[in-house]
């Protein structure tokens, strides 16, 4: 290898070649037909973008096995829509460092406008069944947000006793999700949509909901203090609507900021208020527990 080459050249040059190998590997595995076409297509402008960086380089450059395993695993998890825009997310640098080498290799805004357009728009069309179900997973995630952060605010208040909050937040729990599950079912029925499936539709909702109820109710069963409870019920309230509000964020391209705080301020507000409510209930009616 020539000492005169670029190593930021090196660097692009290896980044298509690893897309390339990324989008080729997704195709493969991909079960949808107009996926795989998608794929196939943004594969073959990563294979056309590394043959213009071989060019100017003279050398071969192998991919980045590593990171082609990580984004297949990405979106065997979370998800076509995750896996491509986080990766995406991740050659933003790549823009900054066309324009600084333009007027060297104007032949790198045609490659910059394919990174920028062609494949966010690709990519936005790519028909992914986690993201269809998104608003099954949101309503359950939201309702047991909402409802159980106020349940167990006003019961830790009410009885201060982890056993019995903790027992009765799981009871209230599955006969919530079960619920919920059928509203989902019904919901998708009349939902005008063809790709949306009401079995897996309530399936997704109640399985969130149930998912939420039990992380909400795991502190309650761990130590006898019912405001350490309180407490981490709180910081794990946050914790899920932030990696739920991440993940959306990514998959559909929207702004984090403004979605999280305003499900937090939901979220915290309703446990606010029904804290109060607890103790009201509580001093009212002499309750010990």
């Amino acid at each position: 290898m020539s000492q005169s080459v670029n190593p930021q050249y090196l660097k692009q040059q290896q980044n298509e070649i690893t897309e390339y190998f990324i989008y080729q590997e997704l195709a493969s595995v991909s079960k949808d037909e107009k996926n795989k076409e998608i794929l196939l297509k943004i594969s073959e402008d990563e294979k056309k973008h590394y043959d213009f960086w071989q060019g100017v380089t003279g050398v071969e450059v192998k991919p980045n096995r590593r990171q082609v395993k990580k984004y297949l695993r990405l979106a065997q998890l979370f998800g076509l829509s995750f896996s491509l825009r986080l990766m995406e997310r991740g050659e933003e640098g790549a823009s900054r460092f066309y324009d600084s080498i333009a007027d060297e290799l104007p032949e790198v805004l045609a490659i910059k406008e394919d990174e920028e357009f062609h494949e966010q728009q690709l990519i936005g069309i790519l028909n992914d069944e986690r993201l269809n179900y998104a608003g099954a997973i949101v309503l359950g995630l939201n309702d047991a947000l909402v409802e159980f952060t106020g349940t167990l605010a006003g019961l830790t208040f009410a009885f201060g006793n982890n056993k019995v909050i903790g027992v009765t937040g799981l009871v209230m729990g599955v006969a919530a999700s079960l619920s919920m599950a059928a509203s989902g079912y019904l919901s998708s029925q009349e939902d005008e949509r063809d790709d949306l499936n009401p079995v897996k539709s309530a399936l997704f909702t109640g399985v969130a909901y149930i998912v939420t109820v039990a992380f909400l109710v795991f502190p309650y069963l761990i130590q006898d203090n019912s405001y350490l409870a309180l407490g981490g019920m709180l910081v794990i309230t946050v914790l899920i609507i932030a990696v739920y509000t991440y993940y959306i964020s990514v998959a559909k391209n929207v702004k984090f900021s403004r979605r999280f705080s305003s499900m937090v301020a939901i979220s915290l507000g309703v446990a606010l208020l029904s804290f109060g409510i607890g103790m009201l209930v509580k001093k009212v009616f002499n309750v010990e527990m």
